[in-house]
């Protein structure tokens, strides 16, 4: 296989391993592990693996302590996106954690210093029309999020955002102390948030160990795993906007998926809705260009 169509299909595979996470997340809790303690225990497996890999991560961290807004983002963006799947509907759950171009646009004139363009603003307008038609139901006379899964749907595809503007900015500092914070960020924000959760009785509490939970979990982990390599090597060989567009396929195998077993639903407001927001997604891929 030629290198290209190899990390077309690194991060194909990356992209699969997002799309059904939301199954083995929804067995764990089946199995009376809460998904913040599912995410905490993962990234804390990742964090230990990364460590032993690659101990001169943590040097370069420390010696970058910009990277701790990145380990915040990477963070929330974990816990809004493992917890929304695990208790939304996913097709929901995925079209609104994916509006990414409009939080783009928000974020990258602050952060970046980048004025939004009349192209930036169409996607804008596209992503926010698509947000509303998803969020208005014939229930609620607003378009608000009417559920915590659509509130932290929405908070993590905002992070996530944050998430992919911080990596461009931070992009000098050495690549395993990024990969090291965002590691840490959901191993310490989701670890924060259960017990938060849990003083507050949001939260169950960790289960005794058992072989039936540690097994998924331990399975998840390195899928996860799996998934982080692939998408390094699918990102290092094929340009930004490439593995954009490719990465836009973990919503079809989250839609798919979730439809198939009855997780999900495909009403015709959430395939239009749904449709505008992959639009402005798809555009903002087409209008990349890299920084001079």
């Amino acid at each position: 296989m030629n290198p290209v169509a190899l990390a077309a299909a690194a991060l194909t595979l990356n992209a699969f391993v997002w799309g059904i996470s939301w199954w083995p997340f929804r067995t764990l809790q089946s199995l009376g592990l809460h998904p913040l303690w599912s995410t905490a225990l993962i990234y804390c497996f990742a964090l230990l693996c990364l460590g032993l890999v690659r101990p001169r991560a943590w040097r370069g961290f420390l010696r970058h302590p910009e990277l701790w807004w990145l380990l915040l983002a990477a963070g929330l963006t974990n816990v809004g996106f493992n917890w929304a799947v695990t208790v939304g509907d996913v097709v929901r759950v995925v079209l609104l954690f994916y509006l990414m171009p409009a939080w783009v646009v928000l974020l990258a004139w602050p952060v970046l210093g980048e004025k939004p363009t009349t192209g930036s603003l169409l996607r804008l307008a596209l992503a926010l029309a698509g947000m509303v038609i998803v969020l208005k139901t014939p229930a609620s006379p607003w378009p608000v999020p009417e559920s915590l899964a659509d509130w932290l749907a929405l908070m993590g595809g905002f992070c996530f955002a944050l998430t992919n503007i911080l990596l461009r900015r931070l992009n000098q500092t050495p690549g395993e102390s990024r990969m090291l914070a965002m590691f840490a960020g959901g191993a310490v924000l989701a670890s924060a948030a259960a017990l938060l959760g849990l003083r507050l009785g949001a939260v169950t509490p960790l289960p005794a160990p058992d072989l039936a939970w540690f097994a998924w979990l331990l399975l998840i982990s390195l899928a996860f795993l799996a998934g982080n390599l692939a998408l390094q090597y699918g990102a290092a060989h094929l340009s930004a906007s490439t593995t954009s567009l490719i990465m836009l396929s973990e919503v079809v195998f989250a839609s798919a998926s979730s439809v198939l077993l009855g997780a999900g639903t495909l009403s015709t407001r959430t395939l239009i809705g749904g449709t505008l927001i992959l639009l402005a997604s798809l555009l903002s891929v087409l209008s990349f260009r890299p920084p001079q």
